[in-house]
């Protein structure tokens, strides 16, 4: 098994004796970032008001090309960048006219879970919510609530935040919405980075959201869209972004928006974020590490952790097959657990009943040994 631990120094040897096991939560940084950091400041410093020049030209379209090379998609232009994905979800609301009716599951992460709630109680949207579990009818039985139409919005995470639940056929689960308005949208937080995927059998119908908190290994700051064309064209939240370009001349009549993903670009943005992401990407790329190569070693430490002895109730199941990058524990008491893990220098997180323990590529097999270790002296863990 490759060591690419070497590679974290910075973020494993802040505090010593402290075994992280989140990287579905706060994913630590490689050391390329650090230089990257750095060079944000070093930009605004020596181009400050031309900084803007750099960003949409040299600096989005090279994280554009980064992320469209990963997810098999054909056209960079299509991406739109924000500071958090739930900005975008907004742009995308506010194309649709009230009370909007969404097609969802119950396993969305917060973040979209609590938006739809709140416009669910003042009447301004419609949600019906297709149950995760059982983990085995689940596409089916979203693809027969999907075929059955009347939607405004369609949303569905590829990799489920609470169980690390894969949905195995995108391209089936966007192909069973009938008409052709309603807006698709594929939550891929979970699974950028983490799951190999190839979105180009839904390119040209499926918006795409993820970030770069978590397994693309850039912080905070950097989530972006991959936009479908004829979709959410003229979203009523806009900000000077998405007009960049018509800054300098007049307009008449209807608000201009910039073609391609940014349409949806908002306002005023932090890029400190892009440059880690770029630095991260040409990083792996030096290294020739693919999506699947991590896939694959995060996998092989699961599979160890798995094997090495009773463990409470895994969800989903060893026999649903893939998963994503963390294993997740229903426990009655995980809130209890996950503190003690923390009093022995173990973090992990928690939702509700259930304990997630997530690895990337900076763990190895000492890791997995040392987390046994620690775990069999917790209260309640088996």
């Amino acid at each position: 098994m490759s060591d690419w631990s070497v590679h974290f120094s910075r973020f494993l040897g802040a505090v010593p004796g402290r075994l992280h096991v989140a990287a579905h939560s706060h994913h630590p940084w490689p050391d390329v970032t650090f230089e990257a950091q750095q060079a944000a400041w070093l930009d605004a410093a020596r181009l400050m008001d031309d900084k803007w020049d750099e960003v949409f030209g040299v600096l989005l379209p090279e994280a554009a090309g980064h992320i469209t090379g990963r997810l098999g998609l054909s056209d960079p232009a299509a991406i739109a960048f924000a500071p958090s994905t739930h900005a975008l979800v907004m742009r995308l609301l506010s194309c649709l006219s009230p009370p909007v009716r969404i097609l969802t599951t119950d396993a969305e992460f917060h973040s979209f879970a609590r938006q739809a709630a709140r416009l669910e109680e003042d009447g301004l949207a419609a949600v019906e919510r297709v149950a995760a579990e059982p983990f085995a009818t689940f596409p089916d039985r979203f693809a027969t609530a999907a075929g059955r139409g009347g939607h405004d919005l369609v949303y569905c995470s590829h990799v489920f935040f609470n169980s690390g639940y894969v949905v195995p056929d995108l391209a089936g689960l966007v192909g069973a919405v009938p008409e052709p308005e309603p807006l698709v949208v594929i939550d891929g937080y979970h699974g950028f980075m983490a799951v190999p995927i190839d979105l180009s059998a839904v390119e040209g119908r499926a918006f795409y959201l993820a970030g770069g908190y978590k397994y693309a290994m850039a912080g905070e700051g950097a989530c972006f869209a991959h936009c479908p064309p004829g979709y959410a064209e003229r979203p009523r939240d806009t900000g000077w972004f998405a007009g960049f370009a018509q800054l300098s001349g007049a307009s008449a009549g209807k608000v201009a928006y910039a073609p391609g993903g940014g349409r949806l670009l908002g306002a005023t943005l932090d890029p400190t974020g892009l440059y880690r992401l770029n630095a991260v990407q040409r990083w792996l790329d030096r290294l020739g590490v693919s999506v699947a190569d991590i896939h694959a070693h995060v996998g092989a430490l699961q599979a160890r952790f798995l094997a090495a002895g009773p463990h409470p109730e895994l969800l989903p199941g060893t026999e649903s097959g893939d998963r994503g990058h963390f294993l997740t524990f229903r426990l009655p008491d995980a809130a209890a657990v996950h503190a003690a893990l923390h009093a022995a220098g173990v973090i992990a997180d928690y939702r509700d009943d259930r304990l997630r323990i997530g690895f990337g590529l900076y763990h190895g097999d000492d890791d997995v040994a040392e987390l046994l270790r620690r775990l069999a002296t917790i209260p309640g863990w088996p």
